[in-house]
């Protein structure tokens, strides 16, 4: 049978094997370019390059194309602009076609980029810290210890900054440097509560001071410079360790508003930032840097709310400067003085009608004013403040700040120290008075911290007598304290002055049930108003009447109009037995045995 040929284009003759290699060869590598191309776009140019070097060295040569270029599957075309920057380098092959060779010094080029960032990371620390805390319901004894980590950095002096809450009630504190598998010990140089910064060594601020003794942590890390005080939408970088990794973190933002603000763990009122970097728990105590690599802050709270994203608080660099600077002059912290004056606004036209101000005049009128202060004897209630140091205060209690800006008066009482004189311009029955007042710290009826020393107690006849602290209100009602406090103890803390700079609030925390003190058990947190007539001035004071009494009944007056009354005799003899059951080492603490 005789083979017929169909009509049609002569067949091809078959390619060479030179050429099939050769087509094979470019249809690998476009695959192999196209999966470059969604590498590029998912990672960094710096690193997806060195992750490409590999992958390239061992592709076959590539068949030089013509016409327009191919375009990839994800709609780029090829050695688009971003790709060529990161791109391999070519060079002629021996067949016709290229290879591509890598970039020299891929990772080089990254460590260098990352160092231009944050040259200060380096500085930033992560601090180690095993607290016990007092057991204000049991003040005999401590809670059960446990660790925490947070952040801080290195300052100049060879010294650590961070967060006072970050070392409260320590027991142990240990420093980590970036990249180092070392933890030395540290030792916590000053503390200060209120604006919640710690100066930490080897060995009311929220702020701390550690140092080291090791000179091996100090090799190779160059101190933290401190900046201005920024400008809002200035950029700022918070740099620490918060929780989530082990290693250092990285987050920006804005600086979206600067007043004073309450800084809950020091219960004052300074100068604050907000900013809407996130700040996580572990972050408090790390630096915020502006753009030009200077320190502006601290981070060192944020707010949780339902109707609120990414506002966290910064210490601002005034309000760290003052902590380093009296530490640096009194070789201790002595706090933030205040004026110790309530006042009010006098924003109503009436209002500054009747207390004689004239319609050029402007100021806060005075409410009370604490008989601990030392302006007592010369500041009256209805005085109107007029200016302070010379910076006139306006009716709703502001002073100009910068540009634009207005800020609270008790922001100049902040930038003074305590001991230093203030020139009070006030106005009283319609005349101009001038007072130079000197600065003090705030003495508060229940205060808001017991700088770490262990709470006091007193105990007879199964009665425990304390006095009231914030921590205590914290430990018997939890964080929502100003809530579910009994309404008095809430009042005195609000609105109570001290009349005298030891006066305490003194309370029975709880009765220890005895046959002693049958149908006294309920009693709880009722404050004791005085002994056998006398007026409770403090704890030290109630511990030496009740020693020393000789006569034949304890007779404590409580509020509400309650009386407890027990038989002298019997209540001390029952006392050693009480302690014996609940095996409490002693009736009193330490600091009322003195």
């Amino acid at each position: 049978m005789v083979e017929t040929r169909k009509r049609g284009r002569k067949p091809k003759a078959p390619a060479s094997t030179s050429e099939a290699m050769d087509l094979e060869y470019a249809n690998t590598t476009n695959a192999a370019q196209n999966a470059q191309n969604d590498g590029f776009i998912a990672v960094n140019n710096l690193v997806s390059t060195a992750a490409a070097e590999n992958e390239v060295e061992n592709q076959p040569p590539k068949r030089r194309g013509r016409g327009r270029q191919r375009k990839s599957g994800l709609g780029h075309t090829e050695h688009t602009e971003p790709y060529v920057a990161a791109s391999p380098e070519r060079r002629p092959y021996q067949n016709g076609g290229v290879v591509l060779e890598p970039p020299p010094h891929p990772v080089a080029n990254w460590e260098s980029a990352a160092a231009r960032v944050v040259p200060a990371m380096d500085a930033v620390v992560k601090v180690f810290c095993v607290h016990t805390e007092p057991n204000y319901s049991l003040p005999w004894q401590r809670k059960r210890q446990y660790s925490s980590s947070s952040s801080g950095f290195i300052i100049g002096g060879k010294r650590v900054l961070t967060n006072a809450h970050s070392v409260e009630h320590y027991i142990q504190v240990k420093l980590k440097k970036r990249g180092s598998d070392t933890k030395y010990l540290a030792t916590v140089l000053s503390i200060g509560t209120e604006c919640d910064c710690c100066l930490c060594s080897d060995g009311k601020l929220d702020l701390s001071m550690l140092t080291v003794e090791d000179d091996e942590f100090w090799e190779g890390v160059s101190p933290v410079d401190f900046g201005d005080l920024p400008a809002l939408q200035d950029a700022v970088t918070v740099v620490g360790y918060p929780i989530g990794g082990d290693t250092i973190s990285v987050t920006s933002g804005v600086v979206s508003r600067i007043e004073i603000l309450s800084y809950v763990h020091g219960s004052t009122e300074l100068l604050g930032l907000q900013i809407d970097a996130a700040i996580n728990s572990g972050n408090s105590g790390g630096p915020a840097f502006n753009d030009k690599r200077k320190c502006v802050g601290i981070a060192f709270q944020s707010l949780k709310h339902e109707d609120a994203e990414n506002i966290g608080y910064v210490i601002p660099t005034p309000v760290i400067m003052h902590f380093i600077q009296d530490y640096e002059k009194n070789e201790a912290y002595t706090g933030f003085p205040v004026l110790g004056v309530e006042w009010q606004k006098m924003e109503n036209p009436d209002l500054r009608l009747a207390m004689g101000m004239k319609l050029d005049q402007k100021g806060v009128l005075i409410r009370r004013i604490e008989p601990t202060a030392p302006e007592s004897h010369l500041l009256k209630p209805s005085d109107i403040i007029v200016s302070f140091d010379g910076v006139k205060v306006a009716n709703d209690g502001t002073v100009p700040f910068r540009h634009g800006e207005r800020i609270g008066f008790s922001y100049l009482v902040s930038q003074k120290y305590t001991g230093d004189t203030a020139s009070v311009k006030v106005l009283r029955d319609s005349k101009i008075l001038y007072y130079d007042i000197k600065l003090a710290t705030h003495k508060k009826l229940i205060p808001a911290h017991t700088s770490g020393k262990p709470p006091s107690y007193y105990i007879i006849a199964g009665f425990v007598f304390t006095s009231v602290t914030v921590p205590y209100l914290r430990s018997e009602y939890g964080k929502d304290y100003e809530f579910d406090a009994p309404v008095k103890l809430l009042d005195k803390h609000l609105h109570a002055m001290s009349q005298s700079t030891d006066e305490q609030l003194v309370v029975v925390s709880q009765v220890l049930v005895a046959d002693i003190n049958i149908g006294y058990e309920e009693i709880v947190n009722t404050q004791v108003i005085a002994f056998n007539g006398k007026p409770v001035k403090n704890l030290k004071n109630l511990a030496k009447m009740v020693d020393s009494c000789k006569d034949k009944y304890l007779r404590f007056d409580l509020e509400y109009q309650q009386i407890v009354v027990l038989q002298t005799k019997a209540a001390k003899a029952a006392t050693l037995d009480i302690l014996t059951t609940h095996c409490i080492s002693s009736a009193m603490s330490d600091d009322l045995k003195s």
